[in-house]
């Protein structure tokens, strides 16, 4: 229990589902309480899947493909920059086209960008992948699992709580809102960039 208490923590800090709340409001903000609702589940079950497979064949995956987790930084930092870049001019990405309909466009946006790499960014995927390689036994396996769980639920419950927000906002205070966190995703996105391109300019200095 210990265990899983541990994970289902230190995962839900890094996920910081308070911050993501006013990406979500902003690109749902024109759907149906229906949909919204069903935008919630595929995205969190989006992100538990990615990061169960990552928390299961995450290492053999990156060796395989010669991959470091600050490549994922890297294109965490540029994908979160153009959605900042977008929200502060008043956009969403990505956008809905006129023949869309919202349950299509609610598909689209559940899996990217809030299921991934909102939820299941590169932190995420490093914390589990680390978390399995810890994991000893078959039920510290479990453990992980749980955890990873316990965590994509209280990020839906954030997201419903989040409907609240967006009623109180109205559709002002939600553009409001949108702008002002496309600007600190954008900050965020250049932490992110620059800690991973730290690590490649240290390969290049060790090298010369």
């Amino acid at each position: 229990m210990e265990q899983v208490l541990f994970v289902f923590t230190s995962l839900l800090a890094m996920i910081n589902p308070i911050a993501a709340i006013p990406v979500y409001i902003s690109l749902t903000q024109a759907l149906s309480l229906k949909t919204r609702r069903k935008v919630i589940l595929l995205s969190t079950a989006a992100a538990f899947s990615a990061m169960v497979i990552f928390a299961l064949a995450g290492q053999a995956i990156f060796s395989f493909f010669s991959i470091h987790v600050s490549s994922l930084r890297v294109v965490g930092g540029v994908l979160f920059f153009v959605m900042g870049y977008e929200m502060l001019r008043g956009r969403t990405v990505p956008k809905k086209l006129p023949e869309e309909s919202d349950d299509n466009y609610g598909k689209d946006i559940a899996v990217t960008p809030l299921g991934i790499p909102m939820i299941c960014g590169p932190g995420a995927i490093t914390m589990v992948t680390l978390f399995m390689q810890e994991a000893t036994s078959a039920m510290q396996q479990v453990n992980v699992v749980l955890g990873i769980l316990g965590a994509c639920l209280a990020t839906a419950l954030v997201f419903t709580i989040g409907e609240s927000v967006l009623r109180v906002l109205g559709k002002t205070g939600a553009n409001v809102m949108m702008r002002l966190m496309g600007l600190i995703m954008m900050l965020i996105a250049v932490e992110f960039f620059f800690a991973g391109i730290l690590y490649y300019v240290k390969t290049i200095g060790a090298a010369l």
